[in-house]
C-alpha cells in the first residue's frame, strides 16, 4: 500500500540548505561550519560515532533546535521566513516513538489522521502490511518495542510529506520490517519525495541518490 503524494516528481528542486552550521553541547563542538543541500529525490545518510551530533544535527535541520552558528533555509528562503511552509511539508520521527502508549495502533493512527487534517484511509489494511494484524486494538503499551516502532512508523504511509526526517528508524525492526521501509523509501525519494536519516544498520537497497556525510567525533 503506497499512497500518493500531493508533490510533482521534480528530482533535482533544492529543498533543504545549511550553510555554515555550528553545534556546541555543555561546552563541546560537536560540528563547525558545516555545508549541507538536500534535493528532491535524494537520500542523505547522516554518519558517525556515537556523541558526535548525529540526533543534534537532524534536530536543527527538522527546525527543534537552533544551530549556534550558520543558517537554515528552505527553498532558498531562510527558515525563519518560511518555518510554517517547511513544517507542513516535513516528517520527523526522532529517537521516540511518538506513540501515546495509552491509544491502540488504530487509534495512533486515527489522531495522527485527525491532527494532520488526512482524510480517512483503510487502517486495518496498513496495519496488517506493516506485520500488526490482529494487534490493531491492543493498547501500544502492550506492544514489543519492534511492534511499536512499527506503529510509529506507519505516519510515513499516511503523511504527505516530502521530506522525512528519520532518527534510527530501523531501531527494533526484524529484517523484514526494515525490507519493508526501506521499500517505501525508495519509493518516496522515486516520487520526488527526500529523506535524511541516521542508522547504524546497512542499507540494503540500492539508492541511486545516496549522499552519505560522515561527522566526526570532537573531544
Amino acid at each position: 500500500m503506497n499512497i500518493t503524494q500531493p508533490f510533482p516528481a521534480n528530482t533535482g528542486q533544492l529543498l533543504l540548505q545549511g550553510n555554515h552550521l555550528s553545534c556546541v553541547r555543555q561546552e563541546r563542538v560537536l560540528f563547525t561550519q558545516l555545508s549541507l543541500q538536500l534535493n528532491a529525490g535524494q537520500l542523505l545518510q547522516i554518519q558517525g560515532k556515537n556523541g558526535a551530533g548525529k540526533s543534534s544535527l537532524l534536530r536543527i535541520l527538522a527546525g527543534l533546535a537552533q544551530p549556534d552558528d550558520g543558517e537554515l533555509c528552505y527553498q532558498a528562503k531562510p527558515l525563519a521566513q518560511s518555518l510554517p511552509a517547511y513544517c507542513a511539508n516535513l516528517c520527523y520521527i526522532g529517537h521516540q516513538s511518538g506513540i501515546h502508549e495509552q491509544l491502540t495502533a488504530l487509534e495512533n493512527l486515527s489522531f495522527w489522521r485527525s491532527a494532520a487534517n488526512l482524510k480517512r484511509g483503510d487502517d486495518w489494511a496498513l496495519l496488517a502490511q506493516l506485520g500488526l494484524a490482529g494487534l490493531e486494538d491492543v493498547p501500544c503499551r502492550m506492544l514489543s518495542a519492534g511492534q511499536q516502532r512499527r506503529v510509529s512508523l506507519a505516519r510515513l504511509w499516511l503523511t504527505p510529506a516530502q521530506i522525512w526526517i528519520l532518527d534510527e528508524p530501523f531501531t527494533a525492526l526484524d529484517q523484514g520490517a526494515i525490507s519493508l521501509l526501506q521499500q517505501h523509501m525508495l519509493y518516496h525519494l522515486q516520487q520526488g519525495g527526500a529523506i535524511i536519516l541516521t542508522t547504524h544498520q546497512t542499507l540494503t537497497l540500492p539508492f541511486p541518490s545516496l549522499i552519505q556525510l560522515e561527522l566526526a567525533y570532537r573531544w
